[in-house]
């Protein structure tokens, strides 16, 4: 994997939390682990408003097609 170098602005008091929970050698892997963790989380979001909209498209469509079937 390659990594790249960044710099971020953080309260104090979560930069302590981040030191206590992570410890100091460990933080840019907490930080890319909960990064990931919450791009998974909005993509999965995006994903499923998107779902749900294409099948409220399609539902009109499913409904004309079902009464095209109901005499038969």
């Amino acid at each position: 994997m390659n990594m790249v170098r960044i710099n971020i602005t953080i309260p104090k008091a979560l930069a302590c939390q981040l030191d206590q929970i992570a410890g100091h050698r460990k933080k840019s892997r907490f930080i890319t682990e909960a990064v990931s963790e919450r791009i998974k989380k909005i993509e999965d979001q995006l994903l499923k408003k998107e779902l749900e909209e294409g099948y409220k498209a399609r539902r009109t469509e499913g409904i004309s097609i079902s009464k095209e079937f109901e005499p038969i």
